[in-house]
């Protein structure tokens, strides 16, 4: 009976660690948390256009990342305390980026202001000029444009597809997140975000 290599070995017990792996993952998504298990507030109002938004049932600190407004002025997660952020991680050549860019527009067109703010922030690897071609191209009027020059901040922020959508806390906390396009502009959406005002947004006029 032939021998199997120890390299050849290595593989499968990898290939054996990986499944094991996808079948954990997929057992901890969707359905009700355990009994005890904590949960957010948030969850109630996270259904229809914005189902797939997923809170943390305890904010937790993110990485005061760096990137450049459209003058080309540093700027960093932190200069917007105060506000809920909601921080949009795009690319121009993320197809379903470009189409929810006038949703997070009319979003930030309704909502936004002193409590409030959408960030839309991108990683385009190409530098500021094609996004804010693009952003003029398809006549946005309230979004700011906010780039990455390293391109590199959806892997600080652990967004391992595009786009990802992060709702912050004035205090700068993960507050939850959604992987993937969703219809910002919808009363859903309006719902999340006016649900999340009313529990973190005046955490700073206290």
């Amino acid at each position: 009976m032939p021998q199997t290599s120890p390299k050849l070995l290595a593989l499968l017990a990898g290939a054996v660690l990986l499944i094991a792996g996808g079948v954990y993952l997929i057992g901890q998504g969707g359905g009700n948390p355990p009994e005890g298990q904590a949960t957010s507030p948030l969850e109630a109002v996270a259904v229809g256009d914005v189902a797939n938004f997923v809170p943390r049932p305890v904010p937790a600190a993110m990485p005061d990342v760096p990137f450049r407004d459209g003058e080309g002025r540093e700027t960093r997660l932190a200069d917007f305390r105060g506000k809920l952020v909601l921080l949009n991680l795009w690319a121009t050549w993320c197809a379903p980026c470009r189409e929810e860019m006038p949703e997070l527009d009319r979003l930030e067109a309704e909502l936004g202001g002193e409590a409030f703010k959408v960030l839309a922030l991108s990683v385009d690897s190409t530098g500021p000029e094609v996004p804010a071609a693009f952003l003029e191209q398809i006549g946005i009027e309230h979004l700011a444009l906010y780039h990455d020059p390293s391109a590199k901040a959806n892997f600080t922020l652990g967004a391992f597809g595009l786009p990802t959508t992060i709702l912050i806390s004035p205090e700068g906390l993960e507050i939850g997140r959604m992987a993937g396009p969703a219809h910002w502009a919808s009363e859903d959406a309006k719902q999340l975000i006016g649900e999340a005002l009313r529990l973190y947004g005046s955490a700073q006029e206290s």
